[in-house]
């Protein structure tokens, strides 16, 4: 179950976080995976830790907001491995800030990674999808999106905006690949908080704000009803889920991982 061999699966912002968990998942499960991001010690280490454990992958250097790079890297796996079975658009940014203090610099930055790579990474994914044989099952294309694209969040409208954005995109990614009769399912995940640098990194900036330590913890935690925090891995398995033919029949969905956050 959840079997992924041979297909070619194409993961941004690979380096850390979701991103390394969801590649080294889908390399154990028999997937070539192309590991993207723009940290190449990270990337590099990632793609050694993967072959140490008897899987296959290789290591990219990659902006997901440039049109070019993404010609040139799917042209490149095309060159190389003759298809591409699995995208993951995973690479995004998170900004936390009240609405009246948006700075349009760092705003353009977060729509730029989550909206635009998103965009991109579809097209040349579409562009490449649709020429596989007949006879392999459908191709698919996973869209991190969050809980903060079903639900609101105080002092995060601006992420919420793209990350429902991304949620959206999907819906429509998904009904525009079977318009044109192409066998590609698009399907969005939305986590809920994820143990990773880029938590810490919220937990940080509350910090500075004059939030307690301990009480940081207990919010991220408790604002959980399964009481804790996401790891990377619990989303990285239902990604390769929608990788594999076990979720044969679904596009357009969202799958929520988030410890019951959204069910309140």
């Amino acid at each position: 179950m959840n079997r992924v061999d041979g297909r070619v699966a194409l993961v941004t912002g690979a380096a850390g976080g979701i991103g390394s968990a969801s590649a080294r998942l889908l390399a154990k499960a028999g997937a070539i995976v192309v590991a993207t991001d723009i940290r190449p010690a990270d990337g590099q280490a990632l793609v050694a830790a993967i072959t140490a454990e008897g899987g296959r992958a290789e290591y990219h250097a990659h902006d997901v907001t440039s049109e070019p790079q993404w010609a040139a890297l799917v042209a490149d796996v095309l060159a190389r491995h003759g298809r591409l079975d699995v995208l993951v658009n995973n690479a995004g940014l998170y900004r936390h800030g009240r609405i009246e203090d948006a700075d349009m610099a760092d705003m353009d930055r977060l729509f730029d990674v989550n909206l635009k790579g998103v965009v991109l990474g579809t097209k040349h994914a579409f562009l490449a999808m649709k020429q596989r044989p007949a006879d392999l099952p459908m191709a698919s294309v996973i869209n991190l999106s969050s809980i903060a694209g079903l639900i609101g969040s105080a002092n995060s409208a601006l992420y919420c905006m793209s990350k429902g954005g991304v949620r959206l995109f999907t819906k429509a990614s998904a009904m525009e690949a079977a318009h044109l009769g192409y066998r590609i399912r698009c399907n969005s995940v939305h986590p809920g908080i994820v143990d990773t640098d880029m938590a810490r990194g919220v937990a940080a900036s509350m910090i500075e704000r004059g939030v307690a330590p301990g009480q940081v913890d207990q919010m991220m935690a408790g604002s959980h009803p399964i009481g804790r925090m996401a790891q990377a891995e619990d989303i990285a398995r239902g990604i390769l889920f929608l990788a594999s033919d076990d979720s044969s029949f679904m596009t357009g969905s969202e799958l929520v991982i988030d410890g019951g956050w959204t069910a309140r």
